[in-house]
């Protein structure tokens, strides 16, 4: 079953539509009113909704650890660089890991992207 995508302001809207297009639970930072929400306060929306968050920001990659550290629970971060991804790539990794992945399987944890 499809898990829940929480997807920062750094994402390209290119990825979101792709995934919303193909039927995926997405929900943006910007429909959710929290653009402008400091990236903590971010992880820990996502985590309160269940839904795994999706960024191209390095700053999650040091907040997740922080969390990992002092055993605070979220449901996963993805995350993929800003630079030498292709947007369609990423949109086909991330249609993968939300339709064939277990939750249980990224939570506590940073999956990094792309995965080929």
């Amino acid at each position: 079953m499809p898990f829940a995508l929480y997807v920062d302001v750094h994402v390209p809207m290119a990825v979101t539509e792709a995934l919303q297009r193909r039927g995926l639970d997405v929900l943006t930072s910007q429909d959710d009113g929290t653009a402008t929400v400091d990236d903590e306060r971010l992880l820990a929306r996502a985590a309160g909704l269940g839904r795994v968050l999706f960024s191209q920001d390095q700053d999650f990659l040091r907040i997740a650890a922080q969390w990992q550290h002092q055993g605070r629970p979220f449901p996963g971060v993805l995350f993929a660089p800003q630079r030498g991804v292709s947007l369609g790539g990423l949109a086909d990794d991330l249609v993968l890991l939300l339709t064939c992945c277990d939750p249980e399987e990224l939570r506590d944890r940073v999956t990094y992207l792309p995965l080929r």
